[in-house]
């Protein structure tokens, strides 16, 4: 492929990423992120929960600055909604630099990725979420670039194919994963830096939820901001949601302030249990206990009585769910436990399935 041509496709693939903005599919999706923007911290000490990582972040932003060198390269890895793309929009304004933003399943073929490689600024963030989507072909283009700041370019093909590689300035690569089992071994042991996110606890979240609301000239109580923490599953991008929807219904039905009566009620017509528990996942249990008796059975087949896809449940609805233990996976499936059971005042079968401790009926 010619140069110009190589180029045109790139205008053509990229559209505006060049203007730096995030690669995100939907409407739903956009709004929740300039949502999510709107509230986020912009330097290390205004971050709420991940102490352990925002001290080791906050050491390595002051190294590389007393030595005038990029920041190593850091993966972060996690749940949705825990903070990934928090950390890497903190660090630009902690280095005093600018930051691109892309996503895995938008860089297709390296070509995809030359916009952003070759318009990086001096010590300059490149962030890339969901990397472990990122084809193979990509991949391995982004190594010499990870390691030695060059990228090489084939033009033309066959005989007459030629390479030129191209200098990069040093900048620092931000990878964010909710699956970094599926990255290979060479791109992982790439990251000088490898950062993985845990939940927060109810009085992390309610704090941050008080802060937000503040943002938001929101007057709230102190059990108000406690009971939306409790049912906001651990996660600050739940407790964002939570609190833009009381804070509407508060807006229509209230005077515009929140207090504990009127989260309860907006948190109850948002169908959203004490348990934290939403629509989806109590339709999960449903299927699961209803249908198929409380399994096990598999992914795949309640994700199609369910008319989703089976990675959304995986990914999103049986996380929460297997933390606080409404469910299980076993070797043959997954399995409704007697917690689970108990959202619908029903007890498990005495033959087969497990209960939190074991078997059902294996007394």
């Amino acid at each position: 492929m010619a140069k110009d041509s190589l180029e045109k496709d790139t205008s053509e693939k990229t559209g505006n990423i060049t203007s730096r903005q995030p690669v995100i599919g939907g409407n739903d999706l956009k709004e929740e992120r300039n949502r999510d923007a709107a509230l986020r911290p912009k330097y290390l000490s205004e971050v709420i929960g991940q102490k352990a990582v925002t001290k080791r972040l906050g050491i390595a932003v002051k190294a590389c600055k007393k030595r005038k060198e990029p920041l190593g390269h850091i993966l972060f890895d996690g749940p949705p909604g825990l903070g990934k793309t928090t950390f890497a929009t903190v660090l630009p304004n902690e280095l005093g630099t600018s930051i691109q933003l892309t996503s895995g399943p938008a860089l297709s073929k390296p070509a995809d990725l030359l916009p952003f490689l070759t318009n990086v600024e001096e010590n300059s963030i490149l962030f890339i979420d969901e990397i472990h989507r990122l084809p193979r072909v990509v991949e391995e283009f982004i190594y010499p670039a990870m390691e030695d700041f060059r990228i090489d370019i084939v033009l033309g093909e066959g005989l007459s194919a030629r390479t030129i590689s191209m200098n990069l300035k040093p900048f620092t690569l931000i990878g964010a994963t909710t699956r970094s089992g599926m990255l290979s071994s060479p791109m992982r042991d790439r990251f000088k830096m490898h950062e993985h996110l845990d939940f927060y606890t109810i009085d992390e979240l309610s704090q941050m939820i008080k802060i937000n609301a503040k943002k938001l000239q929101t007057p709230i109580s102190d059990d108000a901001a406690r009971e939306l923490a409790c049912r906001s599953r651990g996660t600050p991008r739940i407790a964002n949601s939570r609190l833009w929807w009381v804070r509407n219904y508060a807006d229509s039905e209230a005077n515009s302030s929140i207090d504990l009566k009127i989260a309860q009620e907006a948190l109850q017509m948002a169908e959203v249990s004490e348990d934290g528990l939403d629509k989806q996942d109590r339709r999960y249990l449903e299927v699961l206990i209803q249908v198929f008796g409380g399994g096990p059975t598999g992914v795949e087949a309640i994700a199609a009585t369910m008319n989703l896809p089976a990675d959304t449940l995986s990914d999103e609805i049986e996380l929460y769910l297997l933390r606080e233990q409404f469910i299980i996976r076993s070797p043959r499936g997954r399995v409704a436990t007697e917690r689970g059971f108990s959202l619908f005042n029903k007890k498990p079968p005495k033959n087969g399935g497990l209960t939190n401790s074991g078997l059902f009926g294996s007394e």
